[in-house]
């Protein structure tokens, strides 16, 4: 086979044609001509499936790669590729084209809404500088992350904090001066209630207002404490804080 040199498929215009170097052998020849022919044959079939039974067939098979390609390792598990009726719900609409009803909407951020729990202690703020040191860590839940190892918020990955940053994520709106745009001044005012509750429920579960948020779910998923919960608060609600000033 030292005449074999190589080959080339071309798809034009939606036709498969078959365009050969020149090779010293016939049987080379004949061998591209019988792949040419299964690779046409395989078009075929593929043109000629249902749309809805190849949907359903490709859908079965991503998840099937996806189960074999992957394994738990240290903190991250197998098992997140597993999604809830929320982002099922999401992600058939994203994939489809179709946005979800607004009764839809309501019904999952409902459903979210009830996983939030408040502070045991009824306390929601901590430290507004350990709540920094929080946001600005990306460690944690990555297959070199030791398992029981506290994980960061990562905020800064999705948003703007302080007027001091050099650089940060637009995913998510910024985030500077987020207590004192909502009017904040004092933690301890009734007046203050209302934002601080909302924002404590949107750290715990952010599809609470947000159907589809990509925000993780720090609270409801356990990746952050309610201690780390409070310090973020802080941060976000303080007047103090960098994010306020």
């Amino acid at each position: 086979m030292t005449g074999f040199k190589r080959f080339i498929f071309e798809l034009n215009h939606g036709f498969f044609s078959i365009t050969l170097y020149p090779m010293r052998h016939m049987i080379s020849k004949f061998l591209c001509s019988i792949l040419g022919l299964l690779l046409v044959a395989l078009l075929c079939a593929c043109a000629a499936m249902k749309p809805e039974f190849a949907a359903q067939d490709l859908d079965r098979w991503t998840q099937e790669v996806l189960r074999r390609s992957f394994r738990d390792e240290k903190a991250v598990k197998v098992s997140i590729l597993q999604q809830d009726a929320s982002n099922k719900e999401c992600s058939t609409a994203q994939s489809s084209g179709i946005e979800l009803s607004e009764q839809k909407r309501k019904e999952i951020e409902d459903e979210n809404f009830k996983t939030v729990v408040s502070p045991k202690d009824g306390q929601y703020f901590g430290d507004f500088k350990l709540g920094e040191v929080l946001a600005q860590d990306g460690r944690g839940l990555t297959w070199s992350d030791a398992i029981g190892q506290p994980n960061g918020g990562q905020c800064y990955n999705c948003h703007q904090l302080s007027a001091k940053e050099l650089s940060y994520g637009t995913l998510g709106p910024s985030l500077y001066q987020y207590g004192k745009n909502r009017g904040v001044t004092d933690l301890k005012s009734e007046v203050s209630k209302p934002v601080i509750e909302y924002t404590w429920a949107k750290l715990w579960n952010s599809k609470s207002f947000n159907a589809c948020s990509a925000m993780p779910r720090y609270g409801d998923h356990g990746i952050l404490s309610q201690v780390q919960i409070k310090h973020l608060m802080s941060l976000l609600l303080d007047p103090r804080s960098p994010v306020n000033q």
